[in-house]
């Protein structure tokens, strides 16, 4: 059979955090200008059905096509990527499985940190963007609902995204679960990098704490933050170690090389717990012999981390069993529409019949009633396209043979069999 002639499935191609690295996810990257190029030429190119995927641990391109490659050149063309290194990372999802690929991208069990839900707004965009374009369908449509509804199912109805995951959220849980009146401690968060930004706004979230002073090297980067989040108190950098005797608990997160908290900083005896997020360690771990004060480094923080994702863990069945009722949901609908027509179209060929035979009858036959005979062969009709239909929903039937073969029988004008229609 010539690809021309072949019939267009669903695929999922691209690429992930699981077999490439930083470098190679940045190669295949796919701008917004370029993913839109991207639609509209497969647009052009009569793809029925597509969308990308295009974030910092994965770009993926799924879409209907008569084979794999008409997609993985479109990401090829419009990425910096190579097809060689493509052949070496890649993942290729067809029909089913491309489905279920979509239910675990959606429901967080195929995010690189389990359980995440950065990805669903992701996901969101990227369709909505397709949507614009004009290149989704119903089918797409339909499964793009579905997975959004298991999405929010599994979140609100299991553990999979609970507890804390990253360091920063490790700390203010170390804080809530091991320092009492916590809320009425003053805090000082010295550092804003990433994890000095994300800390502060934990802290904001997760508790209730008002006292909270934020010092940073540079000054005016402190008040850019501190415009979106006015309840926190700026510290002059100059004064860091008395801002430090008047605090209760230091977070330090200044991503330096070297150590930029040591014993001159600290007040014998001052009861201080410290929680140093830096990596290399930035609070020198000779305090831990300055009476009052408590360290507790990455290593440690990130046994809770390691303790939510078994938590995670464990939730993985039910999150599946979430996933696997919509997952039937879908195919219920899918089989709906392929067989219905079918079946309304065997039904139409057997009134058909039914016409003819009766208008026969009726001149053949004298006093013929009509009215009975139809009654008779109208609940023939409704028993054999009964069974049609259960004959069709059964697993081990194949479908698109079986309607083939009906249509053949009765002489019905060849039906379009394709899921994506």
């Amino acid at each position: 059979m010539s690809q021309e002639n072949l019939p267009t499935k669903l695929y999922n191609v691209g690429l992930s955090y699981k077999k490439a690295d930083v470098k190679v996810r940045g190669a295949f990257s796919i701008s917004k200008e370029n993913q839109k190029l991207l639609l509209k030429e497969a647009k052009q190119n009569g793809i029925d059905g597509i969308f990308v995927l295009s974030t910092c641990n994965r770009t993926e391109i799924t879409g209907f096509a008569k084979h794999p490659f008409e997609l993985i050149s479109l990401l090829i063309k419009y990425s910096k990527g190579s097809v060689e290194d493509f052949i070496n990372v890649s993942n290729v999802y067809k029909d089913k499985d491309a489905v279920k690929h979509l239910f675990n991208i959606g429901t967080g069990l195929d995010s690189q940190i389990l359980g995440d839900y950065e990805i669903v707004s992701q996901l969101k965009e990227s369709f909505k963007q397709a949507k614009q374009v004009g290149t989704t369908n119903a089918y797409l449509e339909r499964l793009m609902n579905l997975v959004l509804q298991a999405s929010k199912n599994v979140k609100n109805n299991t553990k999979l995204s609970s507890g804390t995951t990253s360091v920063a959220y490790a700390a203010i849980q170390y804080i809530i679960e091991n320092i009492e009146d916590n809320n009425d401690k003053k805090i000082l968060i010295y550092g804003l990098g990433e994890i000095g930004k994300n800390t502060c706004k934990n802290v904001l979230q997760y508790t209730s704490n008002k006292q909270i002073t934020l010092i940073n090297r540079t000054i005016e980067k402190a008040q850019e933050f501190k415009k979106a989040h006015p309840e926190i108190t700026i510290g002059d950098y100059n004064n860091l170690t008395n801002e430090i005797y008047h605090t209760d608990i230091l977070i330090v997160a200044t991503g330096a090389s070297v150590p930029t908290i040591n014993k001159e900083h600290l007040k014998e005896g001052k009861q201080l717990l410290i929680l140093d997020l830096s990596m290399p360690e930035n609070v020198d771990v000779a305090v831990k012999n300055v009476e009052g004060i408590t360290l507790v480094n990455v290593d440690e923080l990130s046994k809770i981390t390691d303790k939510t994702i078994e938590i995670r863990r464990s939730e993985i069945p039910a999150a599946e069993r979430i996933i696997n009722k919509y997952k039937a949901e879908f195919n219920d609908w899918i089989s709906h529409r392929k067989y219905v027509p079918a079946v309304n179209a065997l039904k139409e060929s057997l009134m058909a019949i039914q016409h003819d035979e009766i208008d026969f009858h009726s001149r053949k036959i004298k006093d013929f009633n009509i009215e009975h005979a139809e009654y008779v062969t109208n609940r023939m009709i409704q028993k054999i396209t009964t069974q049609f239909v259960k004959h069709l929903k059964d697993e081990e039937t194949s479908v698109d043979q079986s309607i083939s073969v009906i249509s053949k029988m009765f002489n019905i004008k060849e039906l379009s069999l394709d899921e994506n229609n």
